[in-house]
């Protein structure tokens, strides 16, 4: 559909400007990360390298945003890009923790703008481009199983008694 072809590139092209940014120059979000990347070193086997971690963020979202764009496999790309999205925005737009209105205001700001694009994010996740789901199919599937099932027995049953009858008028 036409809308799709439009709306998954332009939904990408936020991350894959955003992953551009983070491979090329990640010390300007490792700075805000590093705090983060520090606690998740000591509780799990992350290394503690800020920058690494921002330029693998930024490849997850290039490769997010070209499957996206691309309309190959959007639904999990979808839903790889919105994972990043979450977690993104808490570190970098924490407008709740400034205390100048200009920077709190510039936060607030961009906070609203990723969670609608969180939003769009999750619509592409579940956007089905107008195929039942697998989990539809999978239903259907049992459901016609279970009435061919049904169907079966019930000419098993037929046939039974039709066998007994004659069987019953050859012996008498």
């Amino acid at each position: 559909m036409l809308v799709r072809r439009l709306a998954r590139p332009l939904l990408a092209s936020y991350f894959i400007y955003e992953g551009l940014n983070n491979v090329r120059t990640p010390k300007a979000h490792a700075e805000e990360l590093a705090p983060f990347v520090e606690m998740a070193a000591k509780q799990t086997g992350v290394p503690n390298d800020p920058e690494l971690i921002v330029r693998g963020v930024g490849g997850a979202q290039l490769l997010g945003a070209t499957l996206l764009a691309s309309g190959k496999l959007p639904r999990p790309a979808s839903v790889l890009l919105a994972g990043l999205i979450g977690p993104g925005t808490y570190v970098h737009e924490a407008f709740w923790a400034e205390s100048d209105p200009a920077v709190k205001a510039a936060k607030k700001t961009g906070f609203f703008r990723n969670a609608a694009i969180l939003g769009g994010v999750i619509l592409a996740a579940v956007d089905t481009a107008g195929k039942p789901s697998l989990r539809w199919r999978a239903a259907q599937g049992a459901d016609q199983t279970r009435k061919g099932a049904r169907r079966a027995a019930k000419s098993a049953r037929r046939e039974a008694k039709l066998l007994a009858t004659q069987t019953e008028k050859s012996f008498t």
